[in-house]
């Protein structure tokens, strides 16, 4: 059973609010909710403890928001869309101890059939509380750009087959993945968008003027951004600079060293804007795990030194990344400021999802949902809804 801080103060540390960074900062937990959160009234980190029952010092540490992760098809050994859900909950787990408290489910290309079930099964989870919704990803995508999916399962977004899949999610569903080029790809958006489900635009191999289009109809997610799509071209630029340049979409971005170079990432992130991508770890069963061989969806997977491959091909099949690692890359390889890092990780994902009033942020009245780095950036702790999933052992305060 997972601790819960019923009264804790944590000081001293960087604090990362909405409104930047807070030097010898404060937060108090009661329960399960942020009471508290700026900077202390003290000069020092060790004097602000003192006199708070249960205070711990974080002199030398961060405090940021619990990552949001919207995009994520596993981890721990287990994939979301097995069916069992004890397998689920280690992965959610896992993830949770990388800072990770807001988890979206993601589903792989399959049989209609199948993915309804599996919607039905993983909304149970949704309503437990366990996850924040359901992400489609396929199959209604490209052939040409189908990436670890099976060629064999793709078919086109007809509306009737999306709308087959958002019922069998009883209100749970929050993405779909789309090949928006695809006859009935608009249409589809159109009825995701009436919906308030999120349309994201993603293993595509549409042109610009195409992906404009379905910008439009009310596509506002672009699905981990380059990969999956044709490449910018000078003369064709394609959907990548349709999708940076457009303000209503939230372009995925993972940052694990595999997917996008630092050059890629930082074209992305300063073209975007801090306030419009999202860090994502599209991670599948090994994440947290380790080597070996995995199955995602009907296609087996080969993951050698933390990459995933498919055996027969050798695309890259998602990711073993952890938002944590995503968000060390950002400060200590792309060089990016933190209060940015955080938006993406944290800030914009939930006000993707519509949880921001509960989560990715370090305010009175939210989910206490928090993570505490250490100077070199690594887990020190986490909190979430109250509840240490990592409890720091940092050998000075109480908790």
């Amino acid at each position: 059973m997972a601790a819960r801080a019923e009264s804790t103060v944590l000081a001293g540390a960087r604090v990362v609010l909405p409104t930047g960074v807070v030097e010898n900062g404060r937060v108090r937990v009661e329960g399960g909710r942020i009471t508290e959160a700026g900077p202390t009234a003290s000069a020092t980190g060790a004097a602000s403890v003192e006199g708070d029952a249960g205070a711990l010092d974080l002199t030398g540490h961060w405090v940021v928001p619990g990552f949001v992760d919207m995009h994520n098809h596993g981890g721990g050994g287990a994939s979301f869309t097995s069916g069992d859900a004890d397998a689920v909950l280690k992965g959610v787990r896992t993830h949770q101890e990388h800072g990770t408290t807001t988890l979206v489910a993601s589903t792989v290309t399959g049989e209609m059939d199948f993915l309804a079930q599996r919607a039905g099964f993983l909304s149970e989870l949704v309503e437990q509380g366990d996850l924040a919704g359901i992400h489609f990803e396929g199959p209604f995508i490209s052939p040409c750009r189908k990436g670890a999916h099976s060629e064999a399962l793709l078919r086109d977004p007809d509306p009737a087959e999306v709308r087959k899949l958002l019922d069998a999610a009883r209100g749970t569903a929050r993405m779909v993945t789309l090949a928006t080029e695809l006859p009935g790809g608009i249409d589809s958006v159109r009825l995701l968008a009436e919906h308030g489900v999120i349309a994201a635009i993603g293993h595509t191999d549409a042109t610009y003027d195409q992906t404009v289009e379905a910008i439009e109809a009310g596509a506002t997610v672009a699905t981990h951004l380059f990969n999956a799509m044709p490449p910018l071209g000078h003369r064709a630029p394609g959907p990548i600079a349709a999708l940076m340049e457009d303000e209503r979409i939230t372009v995925e971005l993972i940052n694990d060293g595999t997917h996008l170079h630092p050059a890629a990432l930082e074209l992305a992130f300063h073209r975007a804007g801090a306030d419009r991508v999202a860090f994502i770890t599209d991670a599948m069963d090994a994440a947290g795990f380790g080597d070996g061989v995995y199955q995602l969806g009907p296609l087996e997977v080969e993951v050698k030194d933390g990459v995933a491959r498919l055996a027969v091909g050798g695309s890259i099949a998602g990711s073993t990344l952890t938002l944590d690692t995503a968000f060390r890359r950002a400060v200590t390889i792309d060089r990016l400021p933190v209060a940015a890092i955080v938006r993406a990780i944290s800030a914009n994902p939930a006000k993707l999802l519509g949880v921001y009033d509960r989560v990715g942020s370090l305010e009175p009245g939210k989910d206490a949902d928090l993570v505490i780095l250490n100077a070199d950036f690594a887990v020190a702790g986490v909190l979430r809804r109250g509840e240490w999933v990592v409890k720091p052992q940092l050998g000075q305060g109480v908790l």
